[in-house]
């Protein structure tokens, strides 16, 4: 799980069936989680907004936890931080 702040979000009008009523964010990892990484889309389940920091599931654990055990999900939203210290830029 990686800790990042919500950039954006799109919207797609042709996706997989199994993705039509999602909300899709685009999240940049926190510096120093970053992980070769400098953006990627998530799948939201909890409603975050543009400019939160949130909690990221990545692979089997991002379908896993927003309940899509057979969907094309590859990153979730699976949590909003309140609070934190190591991690803030």
């Amino acid at each position: 799980m990686i800790i990042g702040r919500v950039v954006g979000s799109l919207f797609s009008t042709r996706k997989s069936e199994k993705l039509v009523g999602n909300k899709f964010m685009i999240v940049e990892p926190v510096q120093n989680m970053s992980n070769n990484c400098s953006r990627m889309v998530a799948i939201d389940i909890i409603g975050a907004g543009i400019g939160e920091y949130v909690l990221v599931a990545q692979g089997s654990a991002a379908r896993v936890g927003c309940d899509m055990a057979d969907a094309p999900v590859d990153a979730a939203i699976v949590g909003i931080v309140d609070e934190g210290q190591e991690w803030n830029q």
